[in-house]
């Protein structure tokens, strides 16, 4: 395609070069340019590439998109100065890849928690109901079964556009894409026509990127900004943030609420280790989820469906009887019935989500002896660590024994991070409270610590297969690790 034709309509400030250059690649990766590449050069948060021009020329680059012209230019290539390298490469990753977005219905879903729990449950409805389907998420990236391996909550426009033309070609219909506030900001979804919007909620998260709570609430709002007249825009009501993403929005308002007066009204019956009961626009269900945040997950999940024109009954028999996703309140179980559960928690609220739930899930033997909660969780490095005292004080709120343990530490002291989680503790907390760095070991140690009908929980990787240290991916599955500590455990 023409680089002239991929940028129609789009400002520019400067051209220099043949604005006809048959462009045959996108990239921003310096490295990946090759004959026919447009090369972006936007600035990040690491590196700008504007000091990858030259590079991406030596390798073949035909066409150089940036904010700054260079202040040497090869013969023979053609360059383009705009205000916005990130939001302009959006509109021309959309144009040439010739709109893909638009062809399918796409659903995005954003929110500090629930959005990996939101956006897998459509998928597995949609599919259920028939549907060719793909999936945008952190866990991982699928169409129908075939699973592709996900690097980002939400992928960079080039490798969306991409995918979602791999999932036109297979006949998917409806494409569910969390939404990171990461990827507003950084114009990741900036291109892309989404059918529908749903809002989770919205907690402290993420300050490490965004600086300050309300930074972070705008680039939430800033995806309901963006979505058309055609589209849907679904929030929790009950979230006092929720109805704030709907303020500026061009698409159709519509709300789902546990508490108040809503378009989708559901009202929770039940709570258990086996499931829970709920109203759900006055027709009784049994969901195999578990937990209130999940009861909102589900009333999102069945609103949208809704809205894309399902019928509700259908909706809510099929919902009845999927299970979790993956490394979500998943439970394993020993055989003197201690009761391990994986979650992904990795937020003050989410972890108190979870926490709640499971001691509002205990339930006294036959002594009347409550059953402990041990909880083992850490916080990832190289980012926000405002939060790392607030998870160690809500874990101590909720548990019997709280082992603080290394996560992610990434190229973070995993010493360091834990020294941070450790301001948190109260000190009436201080004894129940002990620091193991090595996660295997913090792991087996609270499964010696559990007896029969006690609660661990290892919180904040979930579905994750690794622990990254010091820019290295070592193999590491919580729910491995706690099986066979399960097998080896010394406990009757």
């Amino acid at each position: 395609m023409q680089l002239q034709n991929l940028l129609y309509k789009i400002p520019l400030l400067a051209t220099s070069g043949r604005m006809d250059t048959d462009i045959t690649h996108l990239t921003m990766d310096s490295r990946r340019a090759g004959p026919g590449s447009l090369f972006a050069a936007i600035r990040g948060t690491l590196t700008d590439g504007h000091a990858y021009i030259e590079t991406a020329v030596s390798q073949g680059a035909v066409a150089v998109l940036c904010e700054e012209m260079p202040e040497t230019m090869a013969e023979g290539v053609a360059y383009v100065q705009v205000q916005n390298p990130a939001k302009t490469l959006g509109l021309v990753a959309a144009a040439f890849y010739r709109q893909p977005s638009q062809k399918l219905r796409l659903v995005g879903v954003t929110g500090t928690n629930g959005k990996t729990s939101v956006a897998t449950l459509l998928f597995r409805l949609f599919r259920g109901l028939g549907y060719h389907c793909g999936l945008l998420s952190t866990v991982q990236n699928q169409i129908d079964d075939q699973v592709i391996a996900a690097t980002h909550t939400t992928p960079d426009v080039i490798t969306a556009n991409e995918l979602l033309v791999q999932m036109l070609d297979r006949g998917c219909q409806y494409v569910f894409m969390e939404v990171s506030s990461h990827a507003v900001v950084q114009e990741r979804i900036t291109g892309l026509t989404f059918a529908g919007g749903i809002f989770t909620n919205i907690t402290h998260d993420h300050l490490d990127f965004h600086k300050t709570f309300d930074n972070y609430i705008r680039a939430k709002k800033g995806f309901f900004d963006q979505l058309p007249a055609s589209a849907f825009a679904l929030t929790n009501a009950d979230d006092k943030r929720g109805l704030v993403m709907l303020q500026n929005t061009a698409a159709r308002r519509e709300t789902y609420s546990l508490q108040t007066l809503a378009t989708f009204k559901g009202k929770l019956l039940t709570d258990s280790l086996f499931g829970l009961n709920m109203l759900v626009d006055d027709r009784e269900v049994w969901f195999k989820l578990i937990g209130k945040f999940n009861a909102y997950n589900l009333l999102s999940v069945y609103g949208a469906a809704v809205l894309l024109g399902e019928e509700p009954t259908e909706v809510l028999t099929l919902l009845s009887a999927i299970t979790p996703p993956p490394g979500r309140f998943e439970q394993v179980v020993s055989a003197n019935k201690v009761v391990g559960i994986v979650d992904y928690a990795h937020t003050p609220d989410a972890l108190e989500n979870v926490l709640e739930t499971i001691a509002g899930l205990r339930q006294a033997d036959e002594q009347d002896t409550m059953p402990q909660i041990i909880t083992v969780v850490g916080c990832g490095g190289n980012r926000d660590a405002a939060k790392r005292p607030l998870m160690a004080a809500i874990a101590c709120r909720f548990s019997n024994h709280v082992i603080l343990t290394s996560d992610n530490p990434r190229n973070e002291d995993a010493m360091a991070i834990l020294e941070q989680m450790q301001t948190g503790i109260p000190p009436i907390d201080f004894k129940k409270t002990r620091v193991i760095e090595d996660r295997r070991e913090a792991i087996t140690y609270a499964v010696s610590l559990a007896q029969p009908h006690d609660i661990i929980l290892v919180a904040g990787k979930g579905h994750e297969t690794y622990q990254e240290i010091q820019g290295i991916k070592y193999d590491f599955d919580d729910r491995a690790v706690l099986r066979e500590a399960f097998s080896t455990s010394v406990n009757p």
